[in-house]
């Protein structure tokens, strides 16, 4: 049996935390800041928590995390 292949794209969006769940960046940090507040910037810095209802799909796409 050949190794599982990971897929990389998700690999660089997501890591894995301790207790199996995944972690991610927040979206909207990009571009067009001018009109943001720095406390939702600031906010957007931190990493959330990927909902369970994705955990199977990133678990498919990341065999080995």
């Amino acid at each position: 049996m050949p190794k599982m292949k990971t897929r990389r794209a998700a690999a660089k969006r997501f890591t894995s935390t301790g207790t199996g769940a995944f972690k991610r960046n927040k979206a909207f940090k990009s571009h067009i800041l001018e009109k943001k507040s720095p406390k939702r910037k600031r906010n957007l810095r931190k990493a959330a928590i990927a909902s369970a209802a994705d955990h199977g799909r990133i678990k498919r796409m990341l065999p080995y995390a």
